[in-house]
């Protein structure tokens, strides 16, 4: 992807009517404007910051059916998100993986409910099952969870979910738009809707961030994708508009592998306040998480508070023989769920839904909020569908069920460089003409500075936060030495974009500035 070939192809199609305007470069804009430009819908993507920039790469790693929801009783959630489940790791084998969890279980009860549940869980997932579910007793438990507590242990329930590169997945999916005719912009914030004279909303007005250039784009749909954004776009079409979302906030501390020592997951399924717990290897690290909790103000770059992180290390206490302290965590991140709510009492965290909603206004503008990472091409689907019967769209069939994402490999390719899927042949000839350009950045990083200059000439990175938040997952996985590297990747940037000095002192200064929300 080039950046700026796609916005001289934006200028040069100002006076035509795209098909679709999708607002939010989050899972759910991204899969809904590849779900249009596959089905051959003129499809244009609008992201204010950077893809994924917000809850989208802020997850719990997980491509999954929802266990807990399970518990709930919520069967047609979880046979939803079990059949997405396996088409996602079908189309994206080089972001996705087959990931083991264990329930440790500390009651004969716990151990016939977890196993006889999960056995339904297998059922629900049919010919996508993953893998069957057990029963382990304590010592084939303890062997392969070395660092569970060992105390009143009764054995673990063992099953299969999905795990995946969150943000990668997002960047794989722009991708794949552009392949098939889309076009997605990062950076291009969305100032205002376009409506004719009938008072039906046909376009939007945007402003390229960096530049300040401004564009009217016209389009026959606009929609809302705008993740926890979407009141605020939804209010540019009416002020009047009631609030449809509930914003909850996910915290997950980042720990090293040492207090795991497994590749087995853990989960523990309803800890002292309700919540579910994870501890999940992910990138050489442990991922444990996450919290819930109701917000009233909502920002790109939320904060994990003092109580939550300690919920996180107080519940895991319980469970692990290495107790993680404050000074163990190698960084935190915060996520804003954007939970829809009833807008007639939205106050109210009961009649909050895990299920996502689409509503389409009197003027046109079609909205879609909450659901989750797992179930993003379904609600694509739905979306688009929606639109159709409306009579905002020609109608034509969704092909994303067997639509391979770009990079996704025909065969296996494993090694360092297998979350760029079949690209990572082009980053192994660079490191081929130049070794120098193979060595780590960092000895606590894998990634290379062939890494970074082949990201910059694909992946339309813009800052320095872009490529060590979401490009690669430095910042996610140890802030601190994310920031020892910075220098040398502004200075990899600079020389790619043809950036000078200032630029990159600019561009360390900020993001020294943001590693303090994850230290």
């Amino acid at each position: 992807m080039n950046r700026d070939l796609l916005i001289k192809e934006l200028r040069e199609k100002s006076g035509e009517i795209w098909d679709i305007i999708v607002i939010g470069g989050g899972a759910t804009g991204l899969g809904i404007a590849l779900d249009g430009a596959s089905r051959g819908y003129k499809a244009l993507l609008l992201e204010q910051s950077d893809f994924a920039k917000g809850t989208s790469s802020r997850s719990t790693k997980l491509v999954h059916g929802g266990v807990r929801y399970l518990a709930q009783g919520d069967l047609l959630l979880v046979l939803e998100a079990l059949h997405e489940r396996g088409l996602m790791l079908k189309n994206a084998p080089h972001v996705t993986f087959n990931q083991e969890f264990i329930i440790p279980v500390y009651t004969v009860w716990d151990a016939f409910m977890y196993t006889v549940g999960l056995k339904f869980y297998d059922l629900l997932a049919g010919r996508l099952s993953m893998g069957k579910s057990y029963f382990i007793n304590k010592k084939e438990t303890v062997r392969r969870l070395p660092q569970l507590k060992p105390e009143g242990l009764k054995g673990g329930v063992v099953y299969h979910d999905g795990q995946f590169d969150d943000s990668r997945m997002a960047l794989s999916i722009a991708h794949s738009c552009v392949e098939n005719g889309g076009l997605v912009l990062n950076y291009f914030k969305v100032t205002g809707l376009l409506k004719s004279e009938t008072g039906k909303i046909n376009g939007v007005a945007a402003k390229e961030i960096f530049s300040g250039e401004e564009f009217r784009l016209k389009a026959g749909l606009v929609i809302n994708a705008a993740g926890v954004f979407a009141d605020s776009i939804a209010s540019m079409d009416n002020p009047l508009a009631k609030p449809s979302i509930k914003p909850s906030q996910g915290v997950h501390i980042v720990l090293d592998k040492s207090f795991l020592r497994s590749s087995s997951a853990i989960m523990i399924p309803k800890t002292n306040d309700g919540r579910v717990l994870f501890a999940i290897p992910w990138h050489n690290e442990v991922v444990v998480g996450t919290t819930d909790t109701p917000i009233s103000e909502i920002s790109l770059e939320p904060v994990a508070t003092g109580e939550e992180i300690n919920f996180i290390l107080h519940t895991a206490e319980k469970y692990l023989v290495k107790p993680p302290r404050r000074e163990d965590i190698i960084s935190i991140f915060a996520g804003l769920r954007p939970l829809a709510a009833n807008p007639d009492n939205p106050a109210s965290t009961k009649e909050v839904s895990r299920r996502h909603k689409i509503t389409l206004s009197p003027s046109s503008l079609l909205t879609i909020i909450g659901g989750k990472w797992t179930t993003y091409r379904r609600m694509a689907d739905e979306t688009l569908n929606k639109a159709i019967k409306a009579g905002l769209l020609e109608k034509r069939k969704c092909v994303t069920s067997d639509l391979k994402l770009a990079g996704a490999p025909i065969g296996s390719s494993p090694g360092r460089f297998h979350i760029y899927g079949d690209r990572s042949v082009e980053i192994e000839k660079m490191i081929s003409d130049n070794p120098l350009l193979g060595q780590p950045i960092n000895p606590g990083f894998p990634y290379t500075r062939a890494e970074i200059s082949w990201i910059c000439r694909n992946e339309m990175p813009l800052t320095l936060e872009d490529i060590l938040a979401r490009r690669t997952r430095a910042l996610f996985l140890n802030a601190s030495v994310s920031e020892e590297i910075s220098a040398e990747v502004a200075r990899i940037m600079a020389e790619e974009f043809g950036y000078d000095e200032t630029w990159q002192k600019d561009q360390i200064e900020s993001y020294h500035q943001l590693v303090k929300n994850y230290i």
